[in-house]
């Protein structure tokens, strides 16, 4: 099985030795996104704002594999804070209105550069 890389500059510029997203068969894997805007800059504000933002990073990594949130199967999330957990799920639902995809939500012990989450997310490739 072939991999493919992926990359988007609407989206952060990856860091370090990873990319930001793999498709691999019938899956794209996308990378853990932290609240940057695709100039590298960590968002300012709640855990709504940075929310938004993590997922437009999705939306822009999903859009270059031709893909939506739509087609998003699993996601991770990783909360600095679980206090967070019911505004960032509220936010979060308004991505996914319709059958959301499976999900796991850890609280960690920390994230990088003081973010308050980040998500990752497998999608599946339309036949």
């Amino acid at each position: 099985m072939k991999k493919i890389v992926i990359s988007t500059d609407q989206a952060p510029a990856v860091v370090g030795p990873y990319s930001q997203a793999l498709a691999a068969g019938p899956y794209v894997f996308i990378s853990g996104q932290i609240p940057m805007n695709a100039a590298g800059e960590m968002v300012e504000g709640d855990i709504v704002v940075q929310t938004v933002q993590v997922i437009q990073n999705l939306k822009a990594i999903l859009a270059a594999a031709g893909l939506s949130l739509r087609d998003v199967v699993k996601t991770t999330i990783y909360l600095a804070d679980m206090a967070d957990f019911k505004e960032m799920n509220r936010t979060y639902a308004e991505f996914f209105p319709e059958h959301p995809p499976a999900r796991t939500t850890i609280q960690a012990a920390a994230l990088p550069r003081g973010a308050a989450l980040e998500i990752d997310a497998i999608a599946l490739k339309r036949v």
